[in-house]
């Protein structure tokens, strides 16, 4: 997985280490100085500091003391919660926090290894589609000897301290962690991808089959390594952190650290009894202030509970910020929920899940209008179909698609402090089964996500069998940006980009002559077209042809009403060259053919909707043979547009 890792700003931490060590001394990093600089990008909000090494700020520093824990950290005087609760989600999956403290044990400060420490460190981070290692010294800042940003409850425990100074670096200095997305932190510590979810908006609290429904996703989704988040949302800047009687904080991210069904009552009555109680846990980055509710910390409802179920639960009576909650009361109290997966696409993997596609692209601002790829969002019609645009296939009757944008960290410069992110979305079309060229005309969407200006857009969304493009845009035409676009389908989706406008001119299309009109037929639906031979079903498909093309579509099972809607574009050579449409039932031995309905090229046949009856090729008189097709036919200048 790591081979591909880049080391950040072309610093290699073994031969850094190596040189270190040879020359007798402890790293400085001179892309992370230990100045204010690293500390603010706008006005210095804490005074009196000093940069500390941790050999310098205790007698035995280690990386871990007693392994890895979600109460190892502590928040600090930045306010970034949003990472600290994915430190605290990362610190409970070994798989893969050890990714992102590559070879732990070679770092760590060994007693009977003291040539080894050099001062120096590495951690590794997903950022725009590829692991970066991002090397650091370990000077620390400091106040009376004290860590001021995130920090370990043993004073001797450093990894968490480390690995935000390599995320600030990263980010351009500590205060530009000054509020953040957790989201974000997720998918940079693990390549997963993160699904925002409003609890709110699905009215996960009042209706009882969403919930449990919600709640077997984040089981599964914990169970398959995957982190989670939730916050209860602000309407203002004065709830920001503003504790609620329950013990809760309001706009204040916190770790989900554990799902799962847990039993009531005692001895075998508890083991045969098919009582269960739907329990989430979490944890708050402060390391203290927690829920005091039913089944907080000292409530009454543990009774119901065993003493080896609490223990394999991990229940404990401690202000340590972590605490137990039904999750019909967590849906109750919280509002927004982030689940990020991790998306095992290993071919070597017995629990392989998705099929994962991931491409670069830009938004370029140009004035030839074929070559510009900035055309802003759907509302600005003339210039939308400018954008870049991706084609995929979903092969499945049904599959289930996760789709997901994500712009290019552009890294601050301290006269703008932050760089404002791009309002971004995107749209999804439904297009031709043999589409591929750039869409020049709107067709029938199949899905859209928000515009918001965040880092990542997230969509899953059902689809059909079929041909689909997606469109990434900026929200407003000219705005200029890198972008990530990854989509995970089930089977192989043939994902690619759209780069010609229309088919090439070669010398070959010279001789052979060049497209003279476009024509779109669009097949809606059939009725009754096992009637003729007295079978009570189908299991019918259609063929389009024109000129040496043809496209097929899926077949559908038992019915004489199958619903098509399947879409084909062919560039015809010939503009007098006529388009057959044919009906077949599939059979195991050999298909049967059903009927036909073929189109010519003049005004009569061109329009937009046609209900024609099926009419066998071999018929010489011309009876229609019962059954009919609906149709939806349209020819194109496009050519000529274009």
């Amino acid at each position: 997985m790591f081979d591909s890792v880049k080391p950040y700003g072309n610093q290699e931490y073994s031969s850094l280490k190596k040189e270190c060590q040879q020359r007798n001394q402890l790293f400085e990093d001179p892309q992370f100085l230990a100045s204010g600089e690293s500390l603010f990008c706008t006005t210095a909000l804490v005074s009196n500091v000093h940069w500390k090494r941790p050999p310098e700020i205790c007698n035995s520093p280690h990386l871990f003391v007693d392994g890895m824990s979600a109460h190892d950290l502590n928040q600090g005087q930045l306010g970034n919660c949003w990472f600290v609760a994915a430190c605290s989600c990362l610190a409970s999956r070994d798989s893969l926090w050890q990714k992102v403290i590559p070879n732990w044990k070679e770092q760590e400060w060994a007693v009977d290894k003291p040539n080894n420490y050099a001062g120096i460190f590495h951690f590794r981070f997903w950022r725009f589609g590829e692991w970066v290692d991002v090397v650091i010294d370990d000077r620390l800042p400091t106040v009376n000897g004290q860590l001021i940003y995130c920090h370990s409850n043993s004073k001797n425990e450093f990894w968490s301290a480390l690995v935000e100074k390599a995320y600030a670096k990263l980010a351009g200095c500590y205060e530009s962690l000054d509020g953040g997305n957790t989201a974000d932190a997720l998918v940079d510590f693990t390549g997963g991808v993160s699904e925002p979810i409003d609890l709110m908006e699905g009215k996960f609290a009042s209706v009882e089959e969403s919930r449990l429904q919600l709640f077997d996703k984040l089981l599964k989704v914990h169970s398959r390594e995957g982190l989670i988040s939730c916050s209860i949302k602000v309407t203002s800047a004065a709830e920001m952190e503003a504790r609620l009687e329950t013990g809760l904080v309001k706009g204040h991210a916190y770790a989900v650290t554990d799902v799962r069904k847990v039993r009531l009552g005692h001895g075998l009555l508890a083991f045969f009894k098919a009582d269960k109680l739907f329990m989430i846990r979490m944890r708050n980055p402060w390391g203290e202030k927690e829920w005091n509710g039913p089944w907080s910390d000292n409530s009454a409802e543990w009774k119901q509970v065993s003493k080896g179920e609490r223990e394999s639960m991990g229940m404990t009576v401690r202000d340590d910020g972590e605490f137990w909650m039904s999750f019909d009361d967590f849906c109750k109290n919280f509002t927004d929920l982030v689940v990020c997966r991790v998306m095992n696409t290993s071919v070597f993997s017995f629990h392989k899940t998705w099929e994962e596609t991931m491409v670069k692209g830009a938004w370029i601002r140009h004035e030839d209008p074929l070559q510009n790829r900035a055309g802003g969002c759907i509302n600005n019609r003339e210039t939308f179909l400018q954008n870049p645009q991706y084609v995929f296939d979903v092969k499945k009757d049904m599959d289930e698609v996760l789709m997901c944008l994500q712009q290019k960290d552009i890294r601050y410069t301290r006269q703008e402090a932050k760089s404002e992110k791009l309002p971004m979305g995107f749209e999804v079309y439904r297009v031709e089964l043999n589409r591929a060229y750039r869409m020049h005309t709107i067709q029938e969407k199949a899905a859209s996500s928000v515009y918001i200006n965040s880092k990542t857009i997230f969509l899953r969304k059902e689809l059909p069998q079929g041909r689909y493009v997606i469109i990434p845009t900026t929200f407003e035409p000219g705005l200029t940006g890198e972008f990530l676009l990854r989509v995970f389908t089930d089977v192989p989706a043939n994902f690619s980009e759209l780069t010609l406008n229309e088919p090439p001119h070669t010398c070959w299309s010279g001789m052979c002559g060049y497209p003279q009109v476009v024509i779109q037929v669009h097949v809606v639906a059939a009725n009754g077209l096992a009637q003729q031979d007295g079978a009570t079903g189908a299991d019918p498909y259609v063929v389009i042809r024109c000129e040496r093309e043809k496209i097929k579509s899926p077949i559908h099972k038992n019915t004489v009403n199958p619903e098509f809607n399947v879409k084909g574009i062919f560039y015809k050579k010939d503009a007098k060259s006529p388009v057959h449409v044919e009906i077949w039932n599939s059979n195991v031995f050999s298909d049967q053919f059903l009927g036909q309905v073929t189109l010519l090229n003049d005004s009569s046949q061109l329009q937009p909707h046609h209900t024609l009856h099926l009419r066998d090729k071999g018929n010489h008189q011309g009876n229609d043979l019962p059954g009919t097709i609906s149709l939806k036919v349209s020819s194109s200048n496009e050519l000529a547009s274009i």
